[in-house]
């Protein structure tokens, strides 16, 4: 086997380990530690950390240690948190969640580093285009990456499973599922019994298992960065100063249309944290049982995987636009409600805003009750649909936007999504779940109003070259989308 693909293969199936461990946690993090709401708060927690280690902590690992114990290293911040989740308590899981925040960013930079380098050292032998390799060697990552959230949630709920108690919920315990939850501080008081301790050490064991393997596969079997490879590396390293790219960061600000895409990037991480924070305890746990979160959130990361594939390559030929108006007569049929209707007349470009306007407004009418099994699987399949869009299009719109400035912009876009998911779960415990859907609702209108904005000021600039037709290259996807 070509020795770069090698590597890429191990560091594929390292992260592949990890983040089954760490997908499948994070999902359960809500339903497990849901007492004064320790398990949300400390994803807030670990959100805000990300950011400050986003700012100045990859380049310097990098160079102090180089890619591959960067890597190793960083993953051992993970093993931490899961460490933590075996007695978890103020005292251990918030520290923990600080500190795989930190390790977050460089994980993923050393990690897009060394594939680079892999790819560029490669075709420079193979007489070959330094881009295209690069971009093989992506594919291949997320072709074997994206399947964690398949085997990390698989596992959660074939252990939960294993429950030797199955509780017969009430009717008055399924009054307090869903938009008009009753604020509990335990899911055992409204829904299903807790899995025993047991099971909880079983799962966290076996994760644990999942991040150590990760690390050795990657101290052992992982190459070095030849050095005659060094110039290559340090050009990919040569980054600005903590200070500078700070300063860079919020002069970007200066820009309208930086400021007018504010909303839309922070409306990501809105999402995401009420299906990883939200859904899944006042839903799947408090009506179903925590067993059924992993397949439930199985349906969403297989959705989302396709569907990101699907959106990326189709909008290399229709543009964002025309891939924003694609699904709106799939989805007026899916509600009869009169409000639906009038958000569809102004969002009818967007699938994405479509989707999740049907489903935010579904959500607040639904009461959750066991016999409509397949409703709780339908909600993550369509919120993964429209994520994947979220993901790969706004990623793709400021990678158009702003060219000429792209660090400054994706540092903006890395900013303003965590502080999405900061502010998303910071808030999950103090709130009711219907006023938490109508802020959902409200920013989501907002950030259609402010992109339609940008369009406007786009086609404004520049009559002659319609936005929808000018190529579109998608980034790789952010660290937070996989966080």
């Amino acid at each position: 086997m070509e020795r770069n693909l090698k590597n890429v293969l191990v560091i594929s199936f390292g992260f592949l380990l990890l983040f089954t461990a760490y997908g499948g946690l994070q999902n359960l993090q809500s339903s497990l530690h849901s007492e004064e709401g320790l398990g949300v708060a400390s994803l807030s927690v670990l959100y805000a950390a990300l950011i400050l280690s986003s700012m100045f902590l990859p380049p310097i690992l990098i160079k102090k240690l180089g890619c591959k114990w960067t890597i190793a290293g960083s993953m051992c911040c993970y093993i931490a948190f899961s460490l933590g989740n075996f007695y978890a308590s103020w005292y251990t899981l918030i520290p923990t969640s600080v500190i795989l925040g930190l390790g977050g960013a460089p994980l993923w930079s050393a990690k897009c580093t060394y594939l680079t380098i892999a790819g560029n050292s490669y075709a420079e032998k193979a007489e070959k285009n330094g881009k295209d390799i690069i971009n093989q060697y992506f594919g291949v990552f997320f072709l074997i990456f994206q399947s964690s959230g398949i085997w990390g949630n698989l596992i959660s709920s074939l252990i939960f499973s294993q429950a030797s108690t199955k509780v017969e919920i009430s009717e008055e315990n399924l009054a307090c599922c869903g938009a008009y939850d009753c604020m509990t501080d335990t899911t055992n008081t409204t829904g299903p019994a807790e899995p025993s301790n047991s099971l909880i050490y079983t799962l966290l064991g076996i994760y644990t298992g999942n991040g150590v393997l990760a690390v050795l596969l990657i101290a052992i079997f992982l190459d070095k960065i030849k050095s005659d490879q060094a110039e290559t590396e340090k050009e990919i390293l040569e980054t600005p100063s903590f200070w500078s790219t700070f300063l860079a960061t919020f002069q970007h600000l200066k820009d309208k249309r930086q400021c007018l895409l504010i909303p839309l990037t922070m409306y990501s991480g809105f999402e995401q944290g009420f299906l990883s924070g939200d859904y899944t305890k006042t839903y799947v746990t408090c009506a179903l049982g925590i067993h059924y979160v992993g397949y439930v959130m199985i349906c969403f990361s297989a959705v989302n995987s396709l569907c990101s594939l699907l959106f990326g390559k189709i909008s290399q030929f229709t543009g964002r636009k025309l891939l924003f108006a694609l699904g709106t007569v799939i989805y007026c049929y899916l509600s009869c409600s009169v409000i639906v209707f009038i958000f569809l007349f102004f969002l009818s470009k967007s699938t994405a805003a479509v989707t999740n306007t049907t489903c935010i407004i579904a959500l607040l009418l639904w009461k959750p009750h066991p016999k409509q099994l397949a409703v709780f699987f339908i909600f993550p399949a369509l919120w993964g649909l429209s994520d994947a869009i979220w993901q790969t299009q706004t990623n793709g719109l400021y990678g158009i936007l702003f060219e000429k400035h792209k660090e400054a912009a994706f540092a903006n876009y890395r900013l303003w999504e965590s502080f999405g998911f900061v502010i998303a779960f910071g808030y999950s415990t103090k709130l009711q779940v219907y006023i938490k859907l109508y802020i959902l609702l409200s920013v989501l209108v907002l950030s259609m109003v402010t992109y339609g904005a940008v369009e406007y000021l786009e086609a404004k600039s520049s009559p002659g070259t319609p936005t929808a037709t000018k190529k579109e290259n998608v980034e790789p996807p952010t660290q937070e989308s996989y966080l």
